[in-house]
C-alpha cells in the first residue's frame, strides 16, 4: 500500500537529487516487472555513480539504443514512478534521463 506520509517523507531527498548529473556504471533491461510497474515495461534500471561520487539506483527515460552504454552522462529528473494503487495517488520520484 502507498502512503501518502511515505511520499510526503520523501521530498527532502528527491528535491535534493533533483538536477545532479552522473554517469552510468551499471544498467539492465527488466521484462517481468513487479506489481505497479506493469504498465512502463520493458524498462531499463540504472546505476549511476553521481559527482558526488554517490551512487544511485533509478530508471532511465527518453532513452535511445545509443545511451545504453555504461559511461553515459545523465541527470535526475522529476517523473511518476509508478501506477497509482487502489488510493489513487500517483508517486513522484527520482529517475536519470542521458544529456549529451
Amino acid at each position: 500500500m502507498l502512503s501518502p506520509v511515505k511520499i510526503w517523507r520523501n521530498q527532502p531527498k528527491v528535491r535534493k537529487l533533483l538536477g545532479k548529473k552522473g554517469q552510468v556504471v551499471s544498467f539492465t533491461k527488466v521484462h517481468v516487472p513487479p506489481q505497479g510497474f506493469e504498465s512502463q515495461a520493458p524498462y531499463i534500471v540504472v546505476v549511476v555513480k553521481l559527482t558526488t561520487g554517490d551512487k544511485y539506483l533509478a530508471q532511465l527515460v527518453d532513452w535511445d539504443k545509443e545511451n545504453l552504454k555504461t559511461g553515459q552522462k545523465v541527470v535526475a529528473i522529476l517523473r511518476k514512478t509508478r501506477d497509482p494503487g487502489e488510493e489513487g495517488i500517483i508517486p513522484y520520484g527520482i529517475k536519470f534521463r542521458p544529456i549529451e
